[in-house]
């Protein structure tokens, strides 16, 4: 597995999407799990615009995961959030028959985010959302990567500002400097 984390606007969802179209490999996100489930618990939840648990974010993206054993590499996008779901996605490595090759962080300076996010023009992209979510992020991200680290799991930080391909070159010599694919020159 290759697990994405960023903030909101980094690139993440492109920056997989491609890696997954590239390789074959299978991209996930959890929000996009729950907003394609057909469980009633979690569309009463995405109607009334609460956070879902960690315990069914953990179900929904378990069960996922476990229809895609067919395929060679999962690339994770939106999780895990925090520790509690690090830890969830750590210990279920052996029951899923898969392990993280590698973590990316892709580092994009607080005010290129805000200029995408206000370029994105979604309604709920203000100043003070943006930079809450930034707060949230940057207070979130620390603690999982020592985690992971700890855990002996690879992280990777890539500079995510530049053209979609240039980050996804750099992302891609990351992925090979670290043996997790292999180019071929």
């Amino acid at each position: 597995m290759i697990v994405f984390f960023g903030p909101a606007g980094a690139g993440k969802s492109m920056q997989g999407q491609m890696l997954a179209a590239r390789h074959h490999w299978r991209w996930l996100s959890t929000g996009q799990l729950l907003r394609d489930t057909k469980n009633p618990e979690v569309l009463e939840l995405l109607q009334t615009g609460d956070l879902a648990s960690d315990e069914l974010i953990g179900r929904v993206l378990g069960q996922a995961l476990e229809k895609a054993q067919d395929i060679e590499r999962i690339i994770l996008d939106g999780f895990p959030r925090n520790t509690d779901q690090a830890n969830w996605l750590i210990g279920e490595q052996e029951r899923l028959g898969r392990k993280i090759d590698l973590a990316i962080v892709l580092e994009v300076p607080r005010a290129e985010i805000a200029e995408r996010l206000r370029v994105r023009g979604r309604a709920d992209d203000t100043p003070e959302v943006i930079d809450a979510r930034l707060n949230i992020y940057r207070k979130e991200i620390y603690p999982i990567l020592n985690l992971l680290s700890e855990n002996n799991i690879p992280i990777a930080h890539v500079h995510g500002v530049g053209t979609v391909g240039q980050v996804h070159d750099a992302i891609e010599a990351e992925l090979e400097d670290r043996g997790v694919v292999s180019l071929g020159g």
